[in-house]
């Protein structure tokens, strides 16, 4: 699907939300969209993990939101997991690590900034959750697309 933010904003400025905060593309593709699935970290991947690795993307969009520690919830293994499991892209407010490796993947990767170490602390995950940073409210089943001129949401499919 060949799409551009700018221009979907255009067309359907009264039926998008728009992200407020600027995150930077770390994934094998700078353009991807598809139906949102939520996760709500504390610093722990472990239920992104599994989300990742056990089902199937079907072209869908992970949007994950960590309170604010510094640490990477992504690296090359997990963009390996989207890979494999039909994912377009992942979103993050949060940090990404193994840069070199995923930017070779071609699962769309947006984040915050990167950081070289991973928690080892065990923490719970929720799953299909509203999340809200960035302006913007992202709701399990609503549409992402992303592009190198940012990240917009939409209650159906545009």
């Amino acid at each position: 699907m060949l799409f551009a933010t700018a221009d979907i904003c255009d067309e359907y400025k009264e039926k998008v939300q728009v992200l407020e905060e600027s995150l930077s593309s770390f994934g094998g593709v700078d353009s991807f969209c598809g139906e949102i699935v939520t996760v709500k970290l504390d610093d722990e991947n472990s239920g992104l993990i599994t989300l990742l690795r056990d089902c199937k993307g079907e072209g869908r969009v992970v949007v994950v939101d960590v309170d604010k520690s510094y640490y990477a919830v992504v690296g090359d293994n997990l963009m390996k997991f989207a890979r494999d499991n039909g994912w377009a892209g992942i979103v993050i407010n949060g940090y990404v690590r193994d840069i070199k490796i995923t930017r070779t993947i071609p699962v769309g990767l947006f984040a915050m900034g990167t950081c070289p170490k991973k928690s080892f602390k065990k923490s719970e995950s929720l799953l299909g959750v509203n999340l809200e940073f960035g302006g913007v409210v992202f709701r399990e089943g609503e549409y992402l697309y992303a592009d190198e001129d940012g990240v917009i949401v939409s209650q159906n499919e545009l």
